[in-house]
């Protein structure tokens, strides 16, 4: 009586937002997710019915959180060498105060020359080409 209740109910729900769907077996009743795809074997125990997930699913279930635990972890190691300087022991390839100032000097003095040059060239007079007469 309580496994016809229980189907009744099960079979509503599952008619009523199509999710699930519940099909009987020798053994109990196979659920299928037909969002997912995922299929739970479904028993009988004091009155409920009781799904687990099929071993296949569960084990790729479980791989999966294997491997974002093992993302996860990588993740936290980087985030404490960040967060206990490991990062900033290395030197910094940024030029020294003197090495900058160094910098502007030579770009100081090419600037000047440059200018100076530019200069000269304003400063002759045009000489006209051989064969053109003033």
């Amino acid at each position: 009586m309580a496994v016809a209740s229980l189907l009744g109910f099960s079979s509503a729900y599952a008619q009523d937002n199509g999710r699930y769907r519940l099909e009987g077996t020798e053994t109990g009743y196979v659920r299928l997710d037909t969002r997912t795809g995922a299929l739970s074997v479904c028993n009988e125990q004091q009155g409920q019915l009781i799904c687990k997930m099929a071993t296949e699913d569960r084990e790729a279930y479980e791989n999966d959180i294997s491997d974002l635990q093992g993302r996860v972890k990588k993740l936290e190691d980087k985030l404490a060498a960040v967060e206990s300087g490991a990062a900033s022991a290395t030197p910094s390839k940024l030029p020294s105060e003197a090495e900058f100032e160094q910098s502007l000097g030579y770009m100081e003095r090419f600037m000047r020359r440059f200018m100076d040059v530019a200069k000269s060239f304003d400063s002759e007079p045009e000489k006209p080409a051989d064969g053109a007469q003033q």
